[in-house]
């Protein structure tokens, strides 16, 4: 495998893929972030998918060996999927829901290895429990004016300001983070494939 590229601009995404040592670049996919399935698994795959086909379909004259991997995660809470927030009330709506309990987070991976011409995909998710403490709504207000929540599933950033309320998790941190990589890496020996082999 010559080349891996990333398709996201999360920077947390980036960040984590850096941490195994490959090399990558990123391009952005112009997949839409929408589906109409309801069950969280499922629709994380579905996401990725999309996003990673996105990214293959602009990068169609790549002649050499190359690896995308597309990524989504979302939150769900009693089965339901929390998206990002709208506004600041619609966030501490979320936190609310979620402060002293728990909820689940999944991100869905797909892999799409070009060889011989062909795109051939290999699609999996990774769920992670987590549980906050009890949060009252004046910390709730204060963590909501830091603008942190705005752009997150869930409302919440668990290696940002709002960590210190996590009580526990149950799996994978950095799949909360947004990409589980031990798992990638896991999947991706499964499939022959070395990352560590390969170049930008």
């Amino acid at each position: 495998m010559e080349k891996i590229v990333l398709a996201s601009g999360s920077p947390r995404r980036k960040e984590l893929l850096a941490r195994t040592g490959v090399v990558f670049s990123v391009v952005v996919s112009n997949g839409e972030e929408n589906t109409n399935l309801t069950d969280p698994a499922e629709t994380v795959e579905k996401l990725s998918q999309d996003k990673a086909i996105s990214v293959a379909d602009r990068l169609e004259n790549e002649s050499e060996p190359c690896l995308i991997i597309g990524a989504d995660t979302v939150v769900a809470f009693e089965g339901k999927i929390l998206g990002k927030p709208s506004d600041e009330e619609d966030a501490l709506d979320t936190l609310l829901k979620l402060q002293g309990k728990s909820h689940q987070v999944y991100t869905g991976v797909t892999l799409l290895v070009k060889e011989q011409g062909i795109w051939k995909p290999y699609t999996f998710s990774e769920r992670t429990d987590v549980e906050f403490y009890p949060v009252s709504r004046e910390e709730l207000l204060e963590y909501i004016k830091t603008g942190e929540p705005m752009d997150k599933a869930g409302s919440y950033g668990i290696q940002g300001k709002f960590g210190i309320y996590v009580k526990g998790i149950c799996g994978d941190y950095n799949n909360v983070v947004g990409l589980p990589v031990g798992r990638l890496v896991y999947e991706l020996k499964k499939m022959k494939i070395n990352i560590r082999g390969m170049r930008k």
